[in-house]
């Protein structure tokens, strides 16, 4: 009888194997499950790391203030430029040698000082030729009258000529004239003589002068002696955008004196105020803005000629206004919108409106009300529902320094 061989029970019994073949499929099949726990390990902790934030076991921490109603100026801001009301060039009105200089560079003078002097001896001398000549002829003339006297009783007496008579009278007529001429020629020469002293047409502060002393100076200089600029008064020169020049001429017609105040280049310490004097009747096309002219008394003499400056326009004041601050706002598809703190500490989104900006502080028109709380840094980590703890914003000047 016939016996069949029993089934292979071990793994070198099976026919087409081997025990190493199994052992490595063995550890390849270890390897691949440790592999897959490590990997799905590290996408749950991501995912929750990533939803930490806004999750509602982890608050983000924020800067918040408080929404408040009040007024608000609303001003115009433009870069200026401070030019004087009027710059003139000091010439001589006469020839001559400069003698003396009496100002200094740079100071402050008045109308009518003295600020140089010209040799004045040669107009001495003319002022002496003309009242010599003026002398002369006067006694030529007070000759020719006594003449005119006796020719005239002489005629009456038919004793001479009716013609000669004529011709003296013509005579006294003409040494009149002569004498009208000679006082001019006095009169001129006592102006050269006053023209010698050059004085200041205008109060203001003096430039470098333009000519040194003992240099001959003529009236048909070109540069002059030197500049005057007045300063108080003074003007400054700024513009404004185009859209808003409507705003500034219905508060005009208004009669209103606009009230203009000028700032440094960092828009921080005022340095004078004024109000608004003129306003250009056109736009710059190519800057699409409109210049306006304010007046400065500039009584500390903060404002210097041709200085750049920032002119601050106010025209109107918002009353009873939700104002927050500027930073608070952030834009989206839909409108600027504001992060809103609400009682349970968590945010909502709110689309604000807004009716003006000025400064760090904007007055809004809709979305927030007074009291409300509203997120001013930190918001770049939040969405709608997200919890919040408000932190206090740090005061520069207030860390301290690590040892």
């Amino acid at each position: 009888m016939a016996t069949s061989n029993p089934a292979p029970t071990t793994p070198s019994e099976i026919p087409g194997t081997s025990a190493s073949f199994l052992v490595r499929w063995r550890l390849q099949l270890g390897t691949g499950a440790v592999v897959l726990v490590l990997l799905t390990f590290w996408a749950v902790r991501a995912s929750r790391s990533s939803a930490a934030p806004t999750g509602a076991g982890r608050s983000v921490p924020v800067v918040a203030a408080t929404a408040r109603k009040g007024e608000m100026n609303v001003n115009l801001t433009g870069l200026g430029t401070v030019v004087p009301l009027s710059t003139v060039t000091v010439h001589s009105r006469v020839d001559g040698q400069l003698m003396r200089i009496a100002f200094t560079e740079g100071q402050l003078v008045r109308e009518g000082d003295l600020l140089a002097e010209i040799d004045p001896r040669p107009f001495q001398v003319q002022l002496m030729q003309a009242e010599g000549q003026l002398a002369k002829d006067q006694a030529a003339a007070k000759n020719a009258s006594m003449d005119l006297v006796r020719f005239q009783d002489l005629a009456r007496q038919g004793i001479l000529a009716q013609q000669q008579l004529d011709a003296q009278v013509s005579l006294v007529n003409q040494s009149e004239a002569t004498l009208k001429a000679d006082q001019a020629q006095v009169e001129s020469a006592k102006l050269n003589l006053v023209y010698s002293r050059i004085t200041a047409p205008l109060s203001g502060r003096v430039g470098l002068r333009l000519v040194d002393l003992g240099n001959m100076v003529h009236a048909t200089d070109a540069g002059g002696l030197v500049v005057i600029a007045p300063v108080q008064p003074i003007n400054v020169v700024f513009t404004i955008p185009a859209d808003s020049i409507q705003q500034v001429m219905a508060r005009s017609r208004q009669g209103t004196r606009l009230p203009v105040e000028a700032y440094d280049r960092e828009l921080k310490h005022m340095l004078a105020e004024g109000e608004l004097e003129a306003i250009d009747n056109q736009v710059d096309t190519s800057t699409g803005t409109v210049k306006l002219k304010a007046r400065f008394a500039n009584e500390n003499l903060a404002l210097f000629p041709n200085q750049f400056v920032n002119a601050q326009l106010h025209v109107d004041t918002l009353k009873d206004v939700i104002i927050i601050p500027t930073a608070a706002i952030q834009q989206s598809p839909q409108g600027p919108y504001v992060y809103l703190v609400k009682t349970d500490g968590t945010v909502e989104l709110r689309i604000v409106g807004i009716r003006a900006t000025e400064g760090d502080d904007t007055a809004l028109q809709s979305g927030v009300k007074n009291g409300e709380t509203v997120v001013t840094d930190g918001m770049e980590k939040l969405r709608p529902g997200s919890k919040v703890t408000i932190a206090k914003p740090e005061v520069p000047g207030t860390t301290k320094a690590k040892p």
